[in-house]
């Protein structure tokens, strides 16, 4: 059994054991690292491919600005099955996230992932936990982020009252995408994500999706892939996980006219909206 795998299975056991709105409830204080290394080229060449950014051909593409993300995401899974951390780690929902490139980041440079947990915060819908990622190549710092988790359950107190959010852009439709229902087995086949909510609709269901749904960092990802006309001059990314996409699906992408902004959005009814985001391009 890998490492991964075995995190998995830890998390699965420990998870019902763990209440998201214990009072008091910490984080663990520690920093995990991987060692430097470059990206594997098959898994990196899949990863494009699943998301829609361009092959690697003769000339070496940068890292998609997302995919350091997926390379942490073994540090992600200690973590969070670790007996320290407060939270369920089955079930999880990814709920937002801020990608900070600091430049293009090449598949043959040796990246050092480093992650740890920043913050708890109470949610409308449970308690959202904020992971940090940071990324260097000889000690630079050349890629960070930071995302939220929902642990879902009933709030209490001020957590209890809604937050009132923003509306969702009116933008215009720039491509139509048809999502299969095992797309969530094949980007968690990728990424290493196999939270039950993504795999199955009767996994999904145990946790209140009457489906499985889409991977939050599949669809900024391909948001991202159909964003970036330049590789490597996307540098920062904010986007926020406002719906589930309930698989299969069909999505519409919408952007403005300088793709700057950028929502999903589902393709038939009243256009519920999935993910909305902004990104900046290098100068």
């Amino acid at each position: 059994m890998t490492g991964l795998s075995a995190s998995l299975v830890r998390g699965a056991v420990t998870s019902p054991f763990k209440h998201a709105g214990r009072p008091g409830a910490t984080l663990p204080t520690g920093r995990l690292t991987l060692p430097a290394a470059p990206a594997a080229p098959g898994p990196l060449a899949a990863y494009r491919r699943i998301c829609g950014f361009p092959a690697l051909e003769s000339s070496p593409l940068p890292l998609p600005l997302p995919y350091p993300h997926v390379l942490a995401f073994p540090l992600a899974m200690r973590l969070m099955t670790g007996r320290d951390f407060p939270l369920p780690v089955v079930g999880l929902v990814h709920t937002w996230i801020e990608i900070r490139s600091h430049r293009p980041v090449q598949p043959g440079e040796a990246l050092e992932p480093t992650m740890y947990a920043a913050e708890l915060t109470p949610h409308r819908r449970g308690t959202e936990v904020t992971m940090v990622t940071e990324a260097r190549v000889g000690g630079e710092l050349v890629w960070e982020s930071r995302s939220g988790y929902l642990s879902r359950h009933a709030p209490k107190g001020e957590a209890a009252a809604a937050r009132v959010g923003e509306e969702a852009p009116a933008l215009p439709a720039v491509a139509e995408w048809r999502l299969p229902g095992d797309l969530g087995r094949r980007y968690g086949a990728v990424s290493g994500d196999r939270n039950p909510i993504h795999l199955h609709p009767l996994t999904a269901r145990l946790f209140g999706f009457p489906r499985a749904i889409a991977h939050g960092m599949w669809t900024v990802a391909r948001c991202l892939a159909e964003a970036d006309r330049q590789p490597g001059e996307l540098r920062t990314v904010r986007a926020e996980f406002r719906a589930p996409v309930l698989l299969p699906a069909t999505v519409t992408y919408a952007a403005d006219p300088a793709g700057n902004d950028f929502a999903l959005r589902s393709a038939s009814g009243r256009g519920h909206v999935h993910l909305t985001g902004t990104v900046t391009r290098a100068l």
